[in-house]
Order: C-alpha cells, then sequence, then structure tokens
C-alpha cells in the first residue's frame, strides 16, 4: 500500500473515532481544513514534523499513524483516541 495512503486512512480512521471533523483537526494544528483532507485522501507528502502535529492534533501515539491495518496493538492504549481535554487542546 502506498504511505501516503495508508497515512491519510489511519488519519481519517483515528479522527472520526474521536469524534473530530476536518476543521476541528485544522483547528488544533493551526492549518487549513483543506490540508487535513488532502492528507486523508493520500494526496499530501506528510513530513515527520506533519505526522507528530497530526498525531497530537487526534492524541494518539505516532505510531498508530502508520501502522497497517492488521497489526495488533498493545493494550497500553497509547494508540487510541483520547479524548479532548476541557478548555484545550
Amino acid at each position: 500500500m502506498d504511505i501516503r495512503k495508508l497515512f491519510g486512512a489511519n488519519v481519517r480512521r483515528l479522527r472520526i473515532a474521536a469524534d473530530l471533523s476536518q476543521a476541528a483537526v485544522a483547528d488544533r494544528m493551526g492549518i487549513d481544513r483543506a490540508f487535513i483532507s488532502m492528507i486523508e485522501r493520500g494526496g499530501q507528502n506528510a513530513t515527520l514534523f506533519t505526522i507528530l502535529e497530526v498525531a497530537e492534533a487526534l492524541r494518539v501515539h505516532p505510531s498508530a499513524l502508520l501502522a497497517e491495518a492488521d497489526e495488533v496493538f498493545d493494550t497500553d492504549d497509547s494508540t487510541k483516541p483520547r479524548p479532548a481535554e476541557p478548555g484545550g487542546v
């Protein structure tokens, strides 16, 4: 699978699991919503910095954004979306 498509699919899956819109993720990152859309469609080649920023916005470990769908994660919850903190990002 194309790494950009894998990354994008994981961003979309984790964003939806966290009940966030593209606009909400973009707002947390301080970027335009269209950039998140491009990432999710696999049309954006993300830098390491972007991967870290997306992970922070989704409140997941960066490795969750590059994991294959059939990979089994540890049970430490580091790859699961965390609820938003009250009053903050």
